[in-house]
């Protein structure tokens, strides 16, 4: 895919006709969850089934920090999620349900670096445990879930350039909440851990990451809008050949965002991002659009 034009993105920015976003592209760490999920992230918004979701997801940069000079990149990308939520406890009172999301990824830097092109993308698969929401007088006061979440090496790869998979092995296992102040405002997390698994002498180092966010109601039951953020922070040194290697990434994120729903089944969460305090990463602008789907 040709590298979009600033000129072009301004025209899809202003006209809203796609608002896109994408999993972090970073030196060495795998693609993870930064911004593509946000409100509401505590629990099923229709109770026991199956689920699909659609991301059409877009990530631009100008700069890559710490990186070579004056280069930038475009990555597109398409999240397709299946998700089965059961009705029966298994711990705790936690219901057990299973996450699969398939990404398939454009990718396209500027010289001197190089780029695969487009392929499919890391896997991610993730047993879960869906606990039901604490009630309070109004509604919901509390809900949330643990998973853990495993991304497989499947994306294309080769040795010589940027690519649209990882080619080894993480687990990024997650808690998510969502804590309702009154039923008109919440607010949201899905914190991170992430390790990854050492692949021809480089191991990446672990890492926290989370997105955070929060909403008010301003059309009961169709329209939510409110502010939506993200970080990753690296915590231990990745290693090459057993030798630290300094690089260390972080990145902050934040910017504004909104859930629209169709019907209790089906749901609209449009976000958008701006990043800041990279370090040994890109940092850009990031948009999503999300299409989330209750099959009864």
């Amino acid at each position: 895919m040709a590298r979009t034009s600033r000129s072009a993105y301004g025209v899809v920015a202003v006209l809203g006709l796609l608002v896109l976003a994408a999993p972090a592209w970073a030196y060495r760490q795998p693609s993870v969850n930064l911004g593509f999920t946000s409100f509401l992230d505590g629990g099923p918004p229709a109770g026991p089934g199956y689920y699909f979701a659609e991301y059409i997801q877009y990530y631009t940069a100008d700069e890559l920090k710490d990186g070579p000079p004056n280069c930038g990149v475009d990555v597109w990308v398409s999240l397709n999620q299946l998700i089965y939520q059961s009705n029966k406890p298994v711990l705790w009172g936690g219901k057990w349900g299973l996450d699969v999301i398939v990404p398939l990824v454009s990718l396209n830097v500027d010289a001197p670096l190089t780029d695969n092109g487009a392929g499919l993308g890391d896997i991610l698969v993730g047993p879960y445990l869906q606990w039901d929401p604490v009630m309070g007088k109004n509604g919901p006061k509390f809900m949330h879930r643990v998973e853990l979440q495993t991304i497989a090496p499947t994306g294309k790869w080769d040795r010589s350039n940027l690519t649209c998979g990882s080619n080894f092995w993480s687990f990024d296992p997650y808690w998510a909440g969502t804590y309702f102040f009154t039923p008109q405002l919440t607010a949201s997390w899905r914190v991170h851990y992430l390790w990854n698994s050492e692949k021809y002498n480089i191991q990446a180092g672990q890492a926290i990451h989370a997105n955070f966010a929060a909403d008010y109601v301003v059309m009961p039951k169709q329209l939510r809008v409110g502010v939506n953020g993200y970080f990753f922070k690296q915590l231990t040194e990745t290693t090459v050949g057993g030798a630290d290697s300094g690089d260390d990434e972080q990145v902050f994120g934040i910017g504004p965002g909104a859930i629209y729903s169709f019907s209790q089944q089906t749901h609209l969460f449009v976000n958008a991002y701006l990043e800041s305090g990279a370090e040994n990463r890109p940092e850009g602008q990031r948009f999503n659009v999300r299409l989330v789907h209750h099959i009864k």
